[in-house]
């Protein structure tokens, strides 16, 4: 019995606000290729907090990076921007700093990886149905 097919799609994203809709366009028409609607919507907001955070602390152009494989959907994003992303506790008032809240309430599992140059924040969602 052969393993069943990967999938995968990388973009390379301009560090722009225009880029985190382009981001969400590109997420949209991939899954529905892909015939994973049942978690687009968990994805999109994943994947809007991310590239958000990239183009505000990241500095020049992003990869967004998604594959599919074994009955997980695994999302990258990479930047060259320094520092590391971590979960903030804002204020009720704050009109920003829950993204990574988001992301930890939503996907099944993410993190930060430091990487040449960057850094990757990664997260995964089930996409069985």
């Amino acid at each position: 019995m052969s393993a069943p097919p990967v999938r995968s799609v990388e973009y390379l994203l301009p560090s722009a606000p225009s880029g985190v809709g382009e981001a969400r366009s590109l997420v949209r028409a991939e899954l529905g290729r892909w015939g994973l609607a049942h978690v687009m919507d968990d994805c999109l907001l994943i994947v809007s907090e991310l590239v958000t955070n990239a183009v505000r602390h990241g500095g020049s152009a992003y990869t967004l990076r998604l594959e599919e494989r074994a009955g997980r959907l695994h999302g990258e994003v990479f930047d060259p921007g320094e520092g590391v992303p971590c979960r903030r506790s804002p204020g009720v008032e704050a009109l920003s700093g829950r993204g990574l809240q988001i992301v930890a309430a939503i996907a099944d599992d993410w993190g930060v990886t430091r990487a040449d140059n960057g850094k990757l924040v990664w997260f995964a969602l089930s996409c069985t149905a």
